[in-house]
């Protein structure tokens, strides 16, 4: 185990040249960054993670009850043995064969048996009070950080010139400020990494996983090889955005369009622009040239890069479903009345749709969904203030 841990604390890998560990020790006269600092995170995440319950409980139910947010579920399926078993150990989504066969063992008309199915996965979809009051933990904690971040890093040299994050490098004490942002975020994310497994299940799960994993190990690593300072500066750009799409989902599941829409709009201006322009002009540009030219590249520093280019590419998918949303919807000829949290049926699947919404049936099932629209199986109508006819444009 020593020699494990010889291997991954090479001072060669993680420091530049001529600097040791011994170096980076905390003395009477300045505070460094040291790995054992993070142990902290993880009982903070669980903690995190309980106030987010006592949150939502107390707090986020009443604001959504006072909004006249639905707290019942969708419309639960008939009790039936046959058809929850084929569900839960064959298939969510019978094909037009097994559904040929239940209607004959069942005596039901197809039809019967594939709005079962319908309202039966629809029943395993959390309802639009408990997407509420997920969305206003996260707007709640990201509206905090970010402003803390805001409020420490104005009085910083190093947000108006970013070269003053590679000055004197290594040897930049720790703030009590920096090592209270980082420790929070870091918890944070931890409580998001672990939670994600059982909150609301979205279709960019894997992509949201891997966002989770780069930004944990961003955060790990230029704390530990002490870039807190440009650490610092990358964890509050992302913030920005974020607080403004949890208030467009809040808005959203209040039914006040106007507000959505106009939320939704702001958002995806700041995200476009600080994703695509800001990010790599002025996070990019130090991380890669600036340092490069003043303290020079290191293997740490290489991952540390290719984390941060990995991000980039994370920030290019997600800009490109924004632009597709903000298209579509134009391209309807209703701009006037277009909510894009509805319209993208979960293009960026952060965005939120209606938690019983219709689903769109497997190809091999469209001619009896067509047949049923007397049936109210393929018709297009509200829920609870939602668009449920749109199709979804792709599984991602």
């Amino acid at each position: 185990m020593a020699g494990i841990l010889a291997w991954f604390w090479n001072e060669r890998f993680w420091l530049p040249h001529n600097v040791t560990w011994a170096d980076l020790k905390n003395t009477d006269e300045a505070t460094f960054p040291q790995a054992e600092d993070l142990y902290l995170a993880c009982p903070l995440a669980f903690c995190i993670f309980m106030i987010r319950l006592v949150f939502e409980r107390f707090i986020a139910r009443p604001c959504a009850m006072g909004l006249k947010i639905q707290t019942n579920g969708p419309q639960k399926a008939q009790p039936n043995a046959i058809l929850e078993k084929v569900f839960t150990a064959i298939t969510k989504h019978p094909d037009e064969k097994r559904l040929e066969g239940l209607s004959k063992q069942l005596d039901w008309d197809v039809r019967t048996i594939q709005r079962w199915f319908r309202q039966r996965r629809n029943q395993e979809k959390p309802s639009t009070l408990a997407r509420f009051c997920e969305s206003m933990w996260r707007f709640t904690f990201y509206l905090y950080i970010f402003t803390y971040g805001v409020r420490f890093l104005k009085k910083t040299t190093w947000l108006w010139n970013t070269k003053e994050c590679w000055y004197n490098y290594p040897y930049q004490p720790l703030t009590v400020d920096i090592h209270y942002y980082y420790i929070l975020e870091l918890s944070f994310y931890l409580s998001l990494f672990f939670s994600q497994f059982t909150d609301i299940r979205r279709k960019d799960f894997l992509i949201m996983f891997l966002h989770h994993v780069a930004t944990i190990s961003l955060i790990t690593f230029s704390y530990v090889n002490n870039m807190a300072r440009v650490g610092a500066l990358v964890m509050c750009l992302h913030d920005a955005a974020d607080v403004l799409i949890e208030a467009a989902k809040m808005a959203n599941y209040a039914k006040c369009q106007i507000l959505c829409n106009l939320l939704f709009a702001m958002f995806a201006i700041i995200f476009i622009s600080s994703r695509l322009a800001v990010y790599p002009v002025w996070i990019l540009n130090t991380t890669l040239f600036e340092s490069w030219e003043i303290v020079g590249p290191y293997p740490s520093w290489w991952v540390f890069n290719l984390l941060l280019i990995s991000l980039q590419l994370l920030h290019s998918f997600w800009s490109y479903l924004i632009m597709k949303t903000a298209c579509r919807a134009i391209s309807k000829g209703k701009v006037g009345k277009w909510n894009p949290l509805h319209v993208s049926k979960d293009d960026r699947s952060d965005i939120e749709s209606s938690s019983d919404e219709e689903e769109t049936p497997p190809a091999n099932q469209k001619q009896h969904s067509s047949s049923g629209t007397a049936n109210g199986t393929n018709k297009n109508h509200g829920t609870n203030g939602y668009l449920t006819g749109a199709t979804y444009p792709d599984e991602h």
